[in-house]
């Protein structure tokens, strides 16, 4: 299988250089970002890769066409045709996240990357965040910042940003839709939406209900969702939104298996998970946000709002979790450009300001209710972004660029059982960014950018419970230097990205026992470094049918740097490399054809000793739509077409040799063979 599927790269890479048979192609919007706009793109997202296209680094952006004819979940579904971006899932809508090795050794939930919607930050006040708030369906498009990239919302974590734009009622491309999908694992979901322009207002609403018993024991998941967008135009740019989402989800939670467990008994959970303790989590939450867009002169514009958001989450694991969040901000940027001595500039200038508590409450977990309280904490966090970043045009293909972001946080932790244990800290850094951008005629760019990337530690890794007070764990630096280029010329579209990251004290967490949280510690040195790659063919037209060629391909070399105990040994979690290919064939009736594979063709480490690995996998995946009329499409996919007994993640931990029996089941295997099928009823 192995020997066929590097046949098959040899040959496209080789044919890719040939000329296209002819014009006709397949119209799904690429990821890839150039410096020339793509005629196919819908307007709202071509002005999106237009801004993105002056960013002297890695970018991407993801309309919303690329998922709407297929059962999308979650952030797997949503950025699998981005490269550089690791995403799996786990269980439900939860994921494993990593870009460019960010939260490597996080076993669960988001660090190391600025996770936003319309710009308000999914992550809580302290960085930590959760995946499942996100309702893809509802989103226009999605950007991409990866690495230091990411200085727009002044972010500066080593896995950049990723922000869900919400449709609007200008942008949606309907006024009605009702969508339907069904399938494998007692899946049901359904969405109805309006969108529409009633003279100088604008509305869209969107509610979306998932039901699905899980391939799994133990992974039932239930999920309402409302987004509602309303907006009033002034004038040409200049508007102010109001914006409101919530959610509602249960999911139960299978647990991590044994390797031998994952590649034998894949559907079975924990042994103390069900039904006994009955993990899971659990959460309502619900956030507004007041944003304007409004043109100054022609010149400038300012971009800016204010939003609150709150959260209950019950989560039943090894130990009972009772948590409310209450999250607000406000985030305002310039954009401009202008003339200095003669040369053009443009640049973007702001702040993020973020605040936000927690009451945490933990008790045993007496058979998935509360039992005795074993903590009772308050955690406020605040924190500052103040950022910035100019374009200089020293010739009209070169421009210099130059920025840097300032950040401040808090962290006032009490505990109301152990008032002695009570801590507060501050944390502030300056994160400083130059870089070159050069682009000719055609749109044809070439980048590089040196980066400096600062990460302040959660309460997760602060509030340990050996620890007397906070544990001593330090900011996470990097500098990171990326060279590359994108564009487009004939068929070809492409994204090439080479990037070094050399991290101090890069925070990672292991699993100490199956019953106590994970432990952070500070690395010493280690370096995080690779290739991302994208390429778009348009091959042309064979008979009827219009024929075209996606691919992605990530290289992650993750390793310690003379390290004191782990000297030079690989970062477990992510694969050294991936790779992702889409064969798309479609024709002018409106049907369209697309076999898939996903490719990790080495072991992945488990453990910072090195001494156990996950095998490599190899997934065939086949999806079909067919625009019926204007109006109507209907869609199938068949996931893991030959049943492959896999692990799609694992959690990191020390030394597997010498960790209890109890502490290795942290293997996540990869869902069975599936069938979605669906239909989407638009009218205009």
């Amino acid at each position: 299988m192995k020997l066929r599927i590097m046949a098959l790269l040899c040959g496209v890479s080789l044919a890719a250089f040939a000329p296209a048979f002819a014009a006709e192609t397949d119209n799904i919007p690429t990821v890839i970002v150039t410096g020339q706009a793509n005629p196919e793109d819908p307007n709202v997202v071509k002005s999106t890769r237009t801004k993105l296209s002056r960013t002297p680094g890695a970018v991407s952006v993801v309309a919303s066409e690329t998922y709407s004819n297929s059962y999308a979940l979650g952030l797997y579904d949503t950025l699998k045709n981005v490269s550089g971006v690791f995403a799996q899932k786990k269980f439900g809508e939860d994921t494993r996240l990593s870009i460019r090795g960010s939260g490597i050794g996080n076993a669960s939930h988001n660090r190391g990357t600025w996770l936003s919607v319309d710009g308000v930050p999914v992550n809580q006040a302290d960085g930590s965040g959760d995946f499942q708030e996100i309702d893809p369906l509802s989103a226009r498009y999605i950007e991409i910042y990866k690495g230091g990239n990411a200085l727009r919302f002044g972010g500066s974590q080593l896995g950049g940003a990723i922000n869900y734009v919400t449709a609007s009622g200008q942008n949606a491309g309907y006024r009605t839709l009702l969508r339907v999908e069904g399938g494998s694992f007692g899946t049901r979901r359904a969405q109805l939406a309006y969108a529409d322009v009633i003279g100088d207002y604008d509305l869209y609403l969107s509610t979306t209900v998932t039901h699905a018993d899980g391939w799994r024991a133990n992974s039932e998941q239930d999920a309402k969702r409302v987004t509602l967008n309303v907006g009033r135009t002034f004038a040409e740019g200049r508007s102010v939104r109001l914006i409101f989402q919530a959610n509602d989800i249960d999911q139960r939670i299978a647990g991590g298996l044994t390797l031998a467990q994952a590649l034998t008994t894949p559907k079975a959970t924990t042994a103390a998970n069900y039904p006994t303790l009955k993990y899971g989590r659990n959460m309502k939450s619900a956030r507004a946000t007041v944003q304007t867009d409004w043109r100054l002169n022609d010149d400038w514009a300012f971009e800016g709002g204010v939003y609150a958001a709150w959260k209950e989450l019950i989560h039943p694991i090894s130990i009972y979790l009772d948590y409310e969040y209450q999250n607000y901000g406000a985030f305002g940027r310039f954009d401009g450009k202008g003339t200095i001595g003669g040369l053009t500039y443009d640049a973007f200038f702001g702040a993020n300001y973020l605040s936000g508590n927690a009451e945490a409450l933990t008790f045993a977990n007496a058979n998935g209710i509360p039992g005795a309280m074993s903590g009772n904490s308050q955690q406020n966090a605040a924190a500052w972004d103040v950022f910035g970043e100019g374009r200089m045009f020293v010739t009209d293909e070169l421009a210099l660029v130059a920025g840097a972001s300032y950040g401040w946080t808090d962290r006032d932790y009490v505990n109301r059982l152990a008032l002695t244990r009570s801590a507060k800290t501050e944390m502030d850094w300056w994160a400083p960014r130059i870089g070159i951008l050069w682009q000719n005629a055609s749109g044809q760019q070439v980048f590089a950018n040196l980066t400096k990337s600062v990460e302040a530690p959660t309460y997760g890794a602060l509030v340990q419970a050996q620890f007397q007070q906070f544990t001593p764990v330090n900011p996470q630096e990097a500098i990171t230097a990326e060279i590359g280029t994108r564009g487009r010329s004939g068929a070809l579209t492409w994204d090439l990205a080479l990037y070094r990251a050399e991290i101090d004290g890069e925070m990672l967490n292991f699993i100490v026992t199956a019953d106590i949280p994970a432990a952070t510690f500070n690395a010493d040195s280690t370096i995080h470094q690779g290739l991302e790659a994208a390429l778009d063919w348009k091959v042309g037209t064979v008979g009827d049918w219009s024929v075209a060629l996606r691919q992605t391909y990530t290289w992650s070399d993750f390793k310690f740097d003379h390290d004191k105990t782990y000297g030079n040994a690989r970062l477990p979690v992510v694969p050294e490399h991936y790779y992702r290919g889409e064969l798309s064939l479609s024709t002018k009736t409106g049907w369209r054809i697309a076999p898939s594979v996903e490719w990790a063709p080495k072991d992945v480490w488990v453990d910072y000793a090195n001494t156990q690995r996950a095998p490599g996998f190899t997934v065939w995946n086949l999806s079909a739509s067919k625009k019926v009329n204007q109006g109507l499409e209907v869609f199938a996919e068949a996931r893991n077409l030959s049943d492959t007994r896999y692990v799609s993640n694992v959690n990191a931990v020390t030394d597997f040799t010498r960790v209890a029996a109890s502490a290795q089941s942290v293997f996540t295997p990869g869902e069975g063979r599936a069938v979605f099928v669906g239909l989407k009823l638009t009218g205009k």
